[in-house]
């Protein structure tokens, strides 16, 4: 199994420089191959597009300075474009998991740059990296590596930070669960509501948001190209940072201590992309992170071997109660306590929800013929 490890470095200025030629190059790489494909009638295969706009490409004055680079980067950044199509392709023809998969897009010089060395174009001692064509990389190790990589991407974010992302593989941990099973209902209130009655709150995104807001007005206002407004987009591109890495350390350590503790995890199919279109509620679930979270537990529970179930989106899990099976319908939103009046149990909404998750995703089916009464079930908002 493959696990990615990631370091933060500080680069000197003249690696700086090295790392802005380095990823120029790989950009420019990578858009006059996907130029060609997007004229060609027959997708090239990468070995021609290496020809083509690598080897071929440096004996023309106008891509000379790519021989100033490392070769392995760009031969990469060609092999990511074909992984790209592929990935395309498949998802197109539903043979690929997920979230669909677009077409591949030029990169511009203000999106996230990144250049990837395998094994020949870096190596590791005395606690340094060094790169071929750039140096000798001194990393903040935090962990140590539990391998030998097997290759390391060069990465530089929209706020100018400098990351060495490892690939290293590791082997399956066996660690034994405390709990046979758990349904997980997520939210945005509350992130997740377990059927266990635990419940998991998101952080408070509203003041980076309310700071977010404010230079976004003052970067509308400003002249295009200026200086001024290349400080405040760099500042919202920090702001934006600090809420994704703060999204990103409150779903691993949720999704890493739910894994751990149960062997059946159940989740539940939501439409995010439809949910999206409500513009009240757009940003606030665009900021809760449920696919990350899903992609979270199914990787770590096929690292510990646990069962990880999504059920339908279809199953009336918030419909039901989670005591008799009797259904009592649609509920409004406001709705947050539902009393069953066919056996008279009293229950939190989203818990009741995570409770019927998990009974589906254990292989039990609702039976809402069960237990029929002629009456309705009585709500109460909280």
């Amino acid at each position: 199994m493959k696990a990615r490890y990631q370091y933060r470095f500080y680069p000197t200025d003249q690696q700086q420089q090295s790392l802005a030629q380095l990823f120029g190059c790989v950009r420019v790489v990578w858009n006059d191959a996907l130029a060609i494909c997007k004229q060609s009638k027959k997708l090239p295969s990468s070995n021609d597009l290496q020809k083509l706009v690598i080897t071929q490409a440096k004996k023309t004055d106008e891509r000379i300075w790519l021989s100033e680079v490392s070769n392995i980067p760009l031969q990469q950044s060609v092999a990511d474009l074909g992984v790209a199509y592929k990935n395309f392709f498949d998802s197109l023809r539903g043979k690929r998991k997920g979230k669909k998969v677009g077409r591949p897009k030029f990169k511009k010089k203000t999106n996230q740059q990144s250049a990837r060395f395998r094994i020949g174009g870096f190596s590791i001692k005395d606690d340094e990296v060094y790169l071929a064509k750039i140096g000798n990389i001194k990393p903040i190790w935090s962990r140590d590596l539990p391998a030998s990589p097997t290759s390391v991407t060069v990465i530089k974010d929209c706020a100018n930070r400098y990351f060495l992302s490892f690939v290293v593989e590791i082997e399956p941990v066996n660690i034994d669960a405390k709990n046979q099973s758990i349904g997980i209902d997520l939210g945005i209130k509350t992130f997740a509501v377990m059927s266990n009655g635990e419940k998991a709150e998101s952080p408070d995104y509203s003041v980076l948001d309310k700071r977010i807001r404010k230079l976004q007005k003052k970067l509308a206002r400003q002249q295009k190209d200026s200086k001024r407004r290349s400080v405040t987009r760099l500042k919202i591109a920090k702001l934006h940072n600090q809420i994704a890495e703060t999204r990103k350390d409150f779903l691993h350590k949720l999704s890493t201590k739910i894994v751990n503790e149960n062997q059946v995890i159940v989740l539940e199919d939501l439409n995010v992309s439809g949910m999206v279109k409500n513009r009240k509620l757009s940003r606030a679930i665009s900021q809760q992170g449920w696919r990350e979270f899903r992609t979270l537990c199914e990787g770590k529970s096929e690292r510990l071997d646990r069962d990880f179930h999504v059920i339908s989106r279809w199953e009336p899990t918030s419909q039901i109660c989670s005591e008799c099976g009797y259904k009592w319908g649609k509920l409004d939103l406001k709705v947050r306590t539902v009393q069953c009046l066919n056996c008279g149990a009293e229950h939190d909404r989203d818990e009741n929800a995570a409770k019927n998750i998990n009974t589906v995703g254990i292989g039990h089916c609702h039976d809402s013929k069960r237990t029929r009464i002629d009456r309705k079930t009585t709500s109460v908002a909280s």
